[in-house]
């Protein structure tokens, strides 16, 4: 059988997103991280452990690269994140956090699937909602930590989300600049897939998955 870029494309996200992460989910093993190089490793690692996280940082790449406005919407997408973690650090209260994650990944993934038809102005809209729950999230593990390894572990969130995004979104750029007859079925299927881990985690969420 011969597999095309599409064919490849889709099948590469369907892995992607079905694996299970191989560690718990903190780099640190719950442990709060005490050094520069512990903080930076926990922002590199924790987008990438949590398979939410790293769904809805893919899904943001492909969109950004369907709307046709260049890759600032993903840095839009990254730094509503670090708004996030700052929220959580201050101390702000998002009930239902890990729903809203789960939730927001899954509409991540539906806009993939609608091939980014939402319009740039919802899609900003699910961007800024989207960032800010996750990095909502990803704050619960540095809460607490010195300036030191807490300025690592956000270089390092930014720079983790940004080089997956930026990944997804050329990745995305390259299929559709193909003229692939199944480049749009492979889009779909990322989107399913997305939206699969999105449901996945806010069915947990809720308890209905244990």
């Amino acid at each position: 059988m011969k597999f095309t870029r599409a064919t490849t494309f889709a099948i590469a996200s369907v892995l992607l997103l079905a694996a299970q992460p191989a560690f718990a989910h903190h780099m640190m093993g719950g442990k709060l991280p005490q050094t520069f190089a512990q903080g930076l490793l926990s922002g590199l690692g924790h987008p990438v452990i949590g398979l939410d996280h790293l769904a809805a940082i893919l899904g943001a790449g492909i969109i950004a690269a369907l709307l046709g406005r260049g890759f600032a919407p993903v840095l839009a997408f990254t730094t509503a994140m670090i708004a996030g973690v700052g929220l959580h650090l201050a101390k702000a209260n998002i009930p239902a956090a890990e729903l809203l994650v789960g939730l927001s990944t899954a509409l991540i993934g539906l806009a993939v699937v609608m091939r980014g038809r939402l319009g740039v102005l919802p899609i900003a809209g699910l961007f800024a909602l989207t960032g800010v729950f996750h990095g909502y999230a990803l704050g619960e593990s540095i809460v607490g930590a010195e300036t030191t390894p807490l300025g690592a572990y956000l270089a390092g969130l930014l720079v983790i989300q940004t080089a997956i995004a930026a990944g997804a979104f050329l990745g995305t750029k390259l299929l559709s600049a193909k003229a692939d007859a199944l480049a749009p079925l492979a889009v779909r299927v990322a989107g399913a897939a997305i939206v699969l881990v999105g449901g996945v985690a806010a069915a947990t969420a809720v308890g209905v998955i244990g």
